[in-house]
């Protein structure tokens, strides 16, 4: 079965796969949310429904913020246009049955801001949602001083584990990276994004994600997942786990998967950090070389009720 049209909607199903990862993948830009596979394992999260604009055949995302004290907005309906603005008559009709329109990239934002703005939809920033980009040239080589601290603890990890090496993530590694993810939920003592990250791994060959397995001294450590975005100019990881007792593991793992990513990666998209302060630090602390910028349309006489 296809994408529906609008206004029609249909829950996102592996069978989507074909028919919506080849123009998701062509969006220039690298918003990290704008992959099949982002959209598919968060589907439940974020209630995720699909549908395409008849006209331009561009996809439209209907989902919803969930219903718990850290999210943004909780409850509100939201719409995302991975790749293109849909036809203004489409969009005054999105805004009757969504409260806003979230993650829209400059590509997609740039030739239709001041038509959408005379529809009386406000545009700013969405600076929580900004992806950080960093070169992956300076990740797989950690030179400089702002680099000393990461390159410590990596040099920690490296003495203390003279026997550590890294894998490429197959299926025959899978119960490997769900020992280290289930431990990784144990130390946390939560779920956060445990069962996408499970169902990342559960479906790692029908998604066609691309990662790797760390040992340390024989035993497994830490893995990453992940894929290309940005036409292959940029890979977006989605899911980093680490065990924590072993001290610069996270430096480690980040280091060797980049130096390990094929030179025409340009940049390491290592997606957002949704207004939360530790998040935040540590994604500064790597030292981003740009962001992924993110807007947000708000229809006039709506934000007091966001």
């Amino acid at each position: 079965m296809p994408v529906p049209c609008y206004p029609d909607f249909s829950p996102i199903n592996l069978d989507f796969r074909n028919e919506m990862h080849p123009g998701l993948s062509l969006t220039p830009d690298g918003v990290s949310e704008f992959t099949f596979s982002g959209l598919y394992l968060f589907r439940n999260k974020y209630k995720y429904r699909v549908s395409r604009d008849e006209q331009s055949r561009w996809f439209i995302i209907s989902g919803e913020q969930p219903i718990v004290s850290e999210a943004p907005q909780p409850g509100k309906k939201f719409f995302m246009t991975p790749c293109g603005a849909p036809d203004y008559d489409v969009l005054e009709s999105l805004f009757e049955t969504h409260d806003y329109w979230k993650n829209i990239s400059e590509s997609v934002l740039s030739p239709v801001q001041e038509e959408v703005e005379k529809l009386g939809i406000e545009i700013s920033e969405d600076r929580d949602n900004f992806d950080y980009l960093y070169l992956r040239k300076d990740l797989a080589e950690l030179k400089g001083k702002k680099y000393h601290k990461k390159k410590n603890l990596l040099n920690q990890f490296l003495s203390a584990y003279p026997l550590h090496e890294q894998k490429p993530m197959t299926a025959a590694l899978i119960p490997d990276a769900v020992e280290i993810l289930d431990h990784w939920r144990q130390d946390k003592g939560g779920d956060g994004d445990y069962q996408a990250a499970r169902e990342s791994l559960e479906q790692f060959d029908s998604l066609c994600l691309r990662g790797a397995v760390f040992y340390a001294d024989g035993k497994p450590v830490a893995y990453c997942l992940g894929e290309s975005i940005a036409r292959g100019k940029m890979f977006a990881v989605h899911f980093e786990k680490g065990i924590d007792e072993y001290k610069g593991i996270y430096q480690y793992m980040n280091q060797a998967f980049a130096l390990s990513l094929p030179a025409f990666f340009i940049w390491i998209n290592r997606e957002q950090d949704i207004g939360d302060d530790g998040l935040r630090q540590a994604k500064t602390s790597y030292r981003p070389s740009g962001f992924v910028r993110k807007f947000k349309g708000i229809k006039n006489g709506e934000r007091a009720s966001l």
